[in-house]
C-alpha cells in the first residue's frame, strides 16, 4: 500500500499496522455470518483450553479444507454453497460448475457475484410445471442469489444490492409456499412500528402442539441459511421451526434499513408471543439457537426472556468486537473527531478494493449511512459510530443471567472469534454442555461449512435429550 501523504509517511509504525490489518487481518470484518470471508487461518483448540496456534499463509487452506478458491473469502463462502448441497439447498454439480467458470474468469468478487446471479436467475426463469421442482429450485436459487449477494457491495455494481436481496427473498417466499404443508408467513410487531418477518414451519397440518426452535440468523445470513442449520432438521424430527428477520438482517436491513441493536430480548419476546398464541406450539418446549453472530444475539435473549427452554449457541460468542483486527479496534477512542480522522487519513487510503469491499460489508449491518455510501461505491466516513453500535453487542456481563440449558459449540480453527465459546461456557451458571466439532470428521471452520448435517445432528439431538419431558 502506497502512502496519500508525507504525513502519513512519518508514521511508520501506525501505517503499516494498519496495513497490515486488512492484508493480513480482513477476515475479521466479516466475521459475523456463515458466509463470511476467511482471510484469517486462525489455530486448533483442544476441547479443554483452546490456543490460537501460528497464522499460515493467506492463500493456505485450513487443514482439511477444499480448497475451491485461491481467496480464502471466496472459499469460504462456496464451502457454504457447496455443504447445503446436504439438505438440497444446494446442488454440487451447479455449485462447482459456477467454481470452474468464476476461477476461468479471474476469481473476484466481481466474477463471483456475476456468476451467482447468473445461477440464481438461471434457476428463477427455468419454467416447471412440477410443484416439487418448482420449490427445490427456489431454494437453490436463493442459495445462489445469498451468495452473489454477500460479494455484491465489493463488485462493479453495488448498487444492486438491495434487488438481489429482493431477488432471493422471492426465491425464498416461493419455496416456503410450496412446502407440505406451506409455511406461514407473518409479520411480528416490533419497536417503532417496524416488524418482523417471520415463516413458521410445520412437519404436518395437524395442530398437533409440537416443540418449536426459533433458529437466529447472523450478520448477513440469509434465510436459506436457517434451513440448511436448522428447519430441515427440525421437520425431520416432528419440530416446528420458526426462521425471522431481526434488526440488522435481511428485510429489516436490506429494506426496511434498520441496523443491529444490543437487546435482542426486544426482538425474541413478540415473537415467543406470537407462537404461544399456536395451538400447534408447546409452550413449554420452545428452544432457541444462534448461528455465527447469532451466538451473541440469541444468549442475550435467553438471558432476560425465561420463556425459552433451552438455547444453543453456535459458536459461543461473547464480544463480536473482538472479531475485528486488534490493529482497527485500536483507532476507536471516547474522540469521535480523532477516531474519524485516523479512519479517514490513515486507514481509508491504503485499503484495496478487496479489502475496501470487505469492511463496506462487514459494517453496513450496524449503520445506513455506511450502507448506502456503499452502495455509491463509496466508503462511508464515520467508523465511530457503527463502532459503538459493535461494542455494545458485548454480553459478558450478561451470560451468567442464563437459567436455561445451555448448548455451547466451538469449532477447530475457529476463524472469526477463536477462544471465545471456550469463555463463554466458563461463564454461564446454567446447566450447560460443550461441544467441539472438529477437523477428524470434516466439521472445522466457523459453523462447519462443509459438514451442517454433522452440525444439526449435535444440535438437535442435544434439544431433543434436553426437552424430552418438557421444561427442565
Amino acid at each position: 500500500m502506497t502512502n496519500s501523504s508525507s504525513d502519513l509517511a512519518a508514521r511508520p509504525t501506525r501505517r503499516g499496522a494498519l496495513a497490515g490489518m486488512a492484508a493480513g487481518a480482513g477476515a475479521a470484518f466479516l466475521a459475523s455470518t456463515p458466509t463470511a470471508s476467511a482471510l484469517v487461518p486462525a489455530g486448533a483448540r483442544g476441547a479443554a483450553e483452546p490456543t490460537p496456534s501460528a497464522t499460515t499463509g493467506a492463500t493456505s487452506p485450513k487443514p482439511g479444507a477444499m480448497q475451491l478458491f485461491t481467496d480464502p473469502a471466496l472459499n469460504f463462502a462456496a464451502l457454504l454453497a457447496l455443504g447445503g448441497a446436504g439438505f438440497g439447498s444446494s446442488e454440487v454439480g451447479e455449485v462447482l460448475t459456477a467454481v470452474n467458470a468464476i476461477n476461468a474468469a479471474g476469481a473476484d468478487q466481481q466474477t463471483f457475484t456475476a456468476e451467482f446471479r447468473r445461477w440464481g436467475d438461471r434457476l428463477t426463469t427455468t419454467a416447471s410445471r412440477h410443484p416439487q421442482t418448482r420449490r427445490s429450485r427456489s431454494l437453490r436459487a436463493a442459495q445462489y442469489y445469498g451468495q452473489a449477494l454477500f460479494f455484491v457491495l465489493g463488485s462493479d455494481t453495488p448498487g444492486d444490492e438491495e434487488g438481489l436481496y429482493r431477488a432471493g427473498r422471492r426465491s425464498w417466499d416461493r419455496f416456503a409456499r410450496l412446502c407440505t404443508p406451506a409455511a406461514i408467513s407473518d409479520q411480528v410487531r416490533y419497536e417503532g412500528g417496524t416488524s418482523i418477518p417471520v415463516w413458521f414451519f410445520r412437519p404436518d397440518a395437524s395442530g398437533r402442539a409440537r416443540p418449536t426452535v426459533i433458529l437466529t440468523n447472523g450478520s448477513d445470513g440469509q434465510n436459506v441459511d436457517m434451513w440448511t442449520y436448522g428447519v430441515s432438521a427440525a421437520l425431520a424430527r416432528g419440530w416446528n421451526a420458526l426462521v425471522y428477520d431481526g434488526p440488522g438482517q435481511g428485510q429489516l436491513l436490506f429494506v426496511d434499513q434498520v441496523v443491529f441493536t444490543p437487546r435482542w430480548e426486544r426482538v425474541v419476546s413478540p415473537v415467543v408471543d406470537w407462537l404461544e398464541r399456536r395451538r400447534d406450539v408447546d409452550e413449554r418446549r420452545i428452544a432457541l439457537t444462534g448461528l455465527s453472530m447469532g451466538g451473541d444475539l440469541a444468549p442475550r435473549a435467553a438471558a432476560f426472556e425465561r420463556r425459552i427452554a433451552a438455547l444453543a449457541a453456535m459458536p459461543g460468542v461473547l464480544s463480536p468486537w473482538l472479531g475485528f483486527p486488534a490493529e482497527l479496534r485500536s483507532i476507536v477512542t471516547p474522540d469521535k473527531a480523532e477516531t474519524n480522522r485516523i479512519w479517514n487519513e490513515e486507514v481509508v487510503p491504503g485499503l484495496s478494493p478487496e479489502e475496501a469491499g470487505a469492511i463496506k460489508k462487514r459494517v453496513e449491518p450496524f449503520s445506513v449511512p455506511a450502507m448506502l455510501a456503499a452502495r455509491q461505491g463509496r466508503i462511508f466516513t464515520d467508523f465511530w459510530t457503527p463502532a459503538q453500535r459493535i461494542m455494545a453487542l458485548d454480553i459478558t456481563r450478561v451470560v451468567g443471567r442464563i437459567t436455561c440449558p445451555t448448548l455451547v459449540l466451538d469449532y477447530d480453527d475457529e476463524q472469526f472469534y477463536p477462544g471465545q465459546p471456550r469463555a463463554f461456557y466458563d461463564l454461564l451458571r446454567a446447566p450447560k454442555q460443550y461441544e467441539l466439532l472438529t477437523a477428524a470428521t470434516g466439521a472445522q471452520l466457523h459453523c462447519s461449512p462443509m459438514a451442517p448435517q454433522q452440525h444439526c445432528e449435535v444440535v438437535f439431538d442435544w434439544l431433543e435429550d434436553t426437552l424430552r419431558r418438557g421444561r427442565p
